[in-house]
């Protein structure tokens, strides 16, 4: 099976856009800056959705659905969320085409009497439209908090796309959440930050920082934004999570109050938070090789493929029936597996193809196996194996899927750590970005500062960390007094 991935070393972001086509995750869409999520994509999403989900609801919240079209007037009347979306709208102005009896390009144009009395956005975030809704449904302190989540799709108009992590459509989930005080919706952003640092870490195996955005990087209409950032294998962050306090600012926009116990009324205070499948590409890139990417067993639509081996037809009626009851060993046990019993295709073949796929555990099944009762285990980070009897399957398959998880997590951060530094002084700051990772500076926390590092360097302030010392120093750009470091990185 040839491989048609660039090396990594060679040219990281060629490696990458390889990796999602040659796995079969996702492939090119004929509208520009779209993808396709091909099955094997989509079912890893679905089972990040999965758990997700269920973390969700487990905290009081629930699903709901709201339009894609937005009235672009919605958007107006919150003045810095107009001003942070206003370049990436796409914008519905007709209901219906017409024909032009020309050929080719040329053929329909908007029928010039169905333009729309108003234009429609196409939901960059939905937070407009949502309130608009609040505004309706919340009359008393009895209707609060409300607390509710959608799974949709986004549209925003970006310039230059990477499959997954920046599209020009993109699947997420948005929660959206009421409150009758600051300190409710203040905690509620904060527990739904501490839920996607536990996902990324426990099932993605990817280690965040998680802290605030400076007033210059967070969500336009919001307070404060929460973050998590992780970093990848090249050195760049990635932002995965975002947890926003909104304060008053969309209910003084869409009127939404409730009236108090005591008779009087008042604004409800608003979050917003989501991840999308930006995700996905947080696990390519964090664990991923030039062999293709490699799925955290917890979340893989497979966690383990067995591919049997025979030269005979003797051996070939033995291993499938042996590999039968290894299948219904597995699938009792939990696991996520799939027996490979193509004819016709060499095992090697099958190795490669699986190995491509980044399914975390190969069984392998051949005659001297099935005489001593075992299966070979290979791992699909270290590529270590074990012999394990099949009489222990059922507990040491799940076991060694834990234990790899569980290594993926620790290899990532390490890896974080080793790229993790301080950095005092322009010129040392100038020199270290070019090697990447996280470096940690002294910043005035002045945007204009910012603005400058970043124009200079293309370096931002992804995170100032929840847990960060103080410490007192003098900014690394400007010289002016700093109360502690932040970190600095360049970013997807």
């Amino acid at each position: 099976m040839a491989r048609l991935i660039t090396p990594r070393a060679d040219d990281a972001a060629r490696w990458y856009t390889d990796v999602v086509t040659q796995a079969k995750l996702a492939d090119y869409s004929p509208v520009k800056g779209c993808m396709v999520i091909r099955p094997r994509g989509y079912a890893l999403w679905e089972n990040m959705q999965k758990v997700l989900d269920g973390m969700f609801k487990a905290t009081g919240h629930e699903n709901a659905y709201f339009p894609l079209f937005i009235p672009k007037s919605f958007l107006a009347k919150e003045a810095e969320h107009v001003e942070g979306f206003a370049k990436e709208c796409a914008i519905v102005t007709h209901t219906r085409l017409k024909a032009t009896g020309e050929p080719g390009a040329g053929a329909v144009v908007p029928d010039p009497d169905s333009r729309l009395e108003e234009e429609l956005i196409i939901r960059p975030t939905s937070e407009t439209i949502i309130y608009a809704m609040y505004a309706k449904w919340i009359q008393s302190y009895r209707d609060l908090p409300l607390l509710y989540n959608q799974w949709a799709n986004i549209v925003r108009w970006e310039m230059r796309t990477r499959l997954f992590l920046r599209t020009t459509e993109f699947l997420w989930q948005e929660g959206h959440t009421a409150h009758a005080t600051h300190a409710e919706a203040e905690e509620e952003a904060l527990k739904i930050l501490g839920i996607y640092k536990r996902f990324s870490e426990e099932w993605m195996a990817v280690p965040v920082l998680h802290g605030k955005k400076t007033p210059k990087e967070k969500f336009a209409g919001a307070d404060t934004t929460y973050c998590i950032e992780a970093l990848m294998q090249d050195g760049k962050a990635l932002q995965a999570g975002t947890s926003h306090d909104l304060g008053q600012n969309f209910a003084k926009a869409f009127d939404v109050k409730y009236q108090t116990e005591a008779g009087g009324w008042e604004f409800v205070w608003n979050t917003s938070w989501g991840v999308t499948t930006r995700l996905i590409g947080a696990i390519i890139m964090s664990h991923g090789d030039d062999n293709g990417p490699i799925m955290p067993p917890r979340l893989a639509p497979l966690q383990a493929v067995l591919v049997p081996i025979w030269k005979s037809d003797a051996d070939n009626a033995k291993i499938r029936e042996a590999a039968a009851a290894i299948e219904k060993t597995l699938l009792a046990a939990g696991v996520r597996f799939k027996c490979d019993l193509r004819e016709n295709v060499n095992p090697g073949f099958k190795y490669n193809e699986w190995e491509l796929a980044g399914v975390p555990l190969r069984l392998e099944c051949g005659p001297k196996d099935v005489e001593k009762g075992a299966v070979m285990a290979v791992r699909r980070t270290t590529r270590e194996k074990e012999s394990i009897p099949v009489g222990a399957l059922a507990t040491r398959v799940p076991a060694l899927l834990e234990e790899i998880q569980a290594g993926m997590l620790a290899a990532a951060a390490a890896r974080t750590q080793a790229m993790t530094r301080p950095v005092d002084g322009w010129s040392a700051f100038t020199d270290e970005i070019e090697k990447g990772g996280f470096l940690l500076a002294h910043h005035c926390g002045q945007t204009p500062c910012e603005v400058t590092i970043q124009d200079e360097t293309k370096a931002t302030v992804r995170v100032v960390t929840a847990d960060g010392p103080k410490e007192s120093g003098v900014c690394v750009r400007c010289g002016n007094p700093s109360s502690r470091r932040v970190h600095f990185a360049r970013a997807y």
